[in-house]
């Protein structure tokens, strides 16, 4: 085919332009490298506005940041796409599944499948998938795409990333361990990759060597994007936290790591405001937050504004419970009814897949409020955080729900089911204080004394045991 070229990843593009290829081959190094300069790919389409893949890509990318330009860059795609190679008619089907009006998810996926099962060199096209697969809930299906490619990319940069994140998802910690050792012994400055690593070891709660590690790999985030930046300072601070750090280490991290992306231009505000209140509920949980002084009302003065609802599912939530915890209970109901109206206007598919994500918004608004009896009433007697992942959100960040509810429990009585739930977690992982904290109030509310004792010698030896 004439006027033809070869991008990073040697498929072929209809493109005469090299700074168009040049652009997507740099856009292609931010999105599976999480910089943050995605932006490039308009720099494609400029280049060469006939081509389909610089502008379908332009699309996608801008479908989450300026939808009104998306129309254009669709259009311009679909116009070409008789004169466009194989693979960027493929890219061009998986892409537009995932940005339709009528998006159905699992459409979107089959199309990456197929797409990664012919051209599996594309890791470009694997993250995305992967990020569908994230916010349907399903680590099995993302491990099913990187799997399928992992043949062909051996010993490419950033792929070992990407096979360790779901591995972790699903609870195979030992081969995410090895993915993820294998992935930094290709490229140590993956963010992914030392995201995963600190996973790793914060699983095994071993905080402080998870804390040494992230901090010596931290200064090759700055060219990382405010998610991922802000994103390895918080899993910093939840080791603190976890490890029963002083306060100040934490607030420290707060201050100077993750609130402190704000004061760039570019900086995604929304990205930063996750990571910032979920670090905020996780201290509420741990019984830190009357040591934050301001910090807790002064960021929820900020996503009082409504442009940062409704673009995440997970961000809504920590907002709704801000919100409500701080007494901005007419903010709060207006985004609660938000939610509903959303959620009411889904196909019944998905209203049924994000039937648990409601109620836990509903649960949290309460919990915010402080009614716990409600909030308890909400969630049943069977609640595990695992099952609403389809928020957004990891194991990892949907787990303070469930320390949540365990709250909930032992604050209305329910002492007995919150020592077997807390039990059971404990046998999963048993280096973690505050699970050992919870259950001697447990055992303390049905004076059960000797095993209270227990429990709090457990909890207080944990706690000089991390940073003492």
């Amino acid at each position: 085919m004439e006027g033809v070229k070869l991008d990073k990843w040697g498929y072929e593009v209809k493109t005469t332009s090299d700074s168009c290829i040049s652009a997507l081959n740099e856009y292609y190094y931010q999105v599976i490298g999480y910089g943050r300069r995605r932006s490039v790919i308009l720099e494609a389409a400029d280049s060469d506005p006939n081509c389909v893949l610089a502008n379908i890509l332009a699309a996608h990318y801008l479908s989450s940041s300026d939808s009104s330009r998306v129309s254009q860059h669709l259009k311009a795609a679909e116009s070409n796409l008789d004169q466009a190679t194989a693979y960027e008619k493929a890219v061009f089907d998986a892409v537009s599944s995932l940005i339709s009006s009528n998006r159905d998810d699992d459409l979107a996926f089959e199309l990456h499948y197929k797409l990664l099962k012919d051209f599996p060199k594309d890791l470009v096209s694997l993250k995305r998938g992967q990020i569908l697969c994230f916010y349907m809930g399903r680590p099995d299906l993302s491990l099913n795409l990187v799997e399928q490619v992992l043949p062909e990319n051996q010993n490419e940069d950033y792929v070992y990333g990407m096979l360790a994140f779901p591995l972790l998802e699903l609870g195979r910690i030992s081969d995410a361990t090895e993915a993820a050792k294998r992935g930094y012994e290709i490229n140590n400055k993956d963010c992914w990759v030392q995201h995963a690593m600190c996973h790793v070891l914060q699983y095994d709660c071993r905080f402080k060597e998870a804390i040494e590690f992230m901090k010596e790999c931290s200064s090759s985030w700055e060219p990382c994007s405010s998610f991922m930046k802000t994103h390895n300072w918080w899993h910093v601070a939840l080791c603190y936290t976890e490890g029963n750090a002083p306060t100040r280490e934490i607030l420290d991290i707060y201050d100077n790591c993750i609130l402190k992306e704000l004061e760039k231009p570019d900086a995604v505000r929304a990205e930063v405001y996750l990571n910032a209140l979920g670090l905020m509920l996780r201290l509420h949980v741990h019984g830190k937050l009357d040591s934050v002084g301001d910090r807790l009302k002064d960021l929820v003065g900020h996503v009082k504004d409504q442009a940062f609802w409704f673009l995440e599912w997970h961000l809504d939530l920590l907002i709704l419970w801000g919100l409500a915890f701080t007494g901005e209970l007419s903010k709060a109901e207006d985004l609660l009814e938000g939610l509903k109206s959303r959620f009411i206007k889904m196909k019944e598919k998905k209203q049924k897949l994000m039937q648990k994500g409601i109620l836990l918004a509903e649960a949290v608004y309460e919990y915010g409020k402080g009614n716990n009896k409600r909030a308890l009433e909400l969630l049943g007697p069977d609640f595990d955080a695992v099952h609403c992942k389809n928020i957004g959100a990891s194991d990892e960040q949907v787990d303070v729900f469930n320390e949540a509810w365990y709250d909930m429990l032992l604050s209305t009585g329910e002492a007995d089911q919150a020592i077997e739930v807390i039990g059971t977690r404990i046998k999963k992982r048993e280096g973690a204080p505050l699970m050992w904290r919870l259950l001697e109030k447990g055992y303390t509310m049905t004076s059960r004394h000797e095993e209270a004792n227990v429990a709090g010698e457990k909890a207080r030896a944990l706690e000089a045991s991390y940073f003492s």
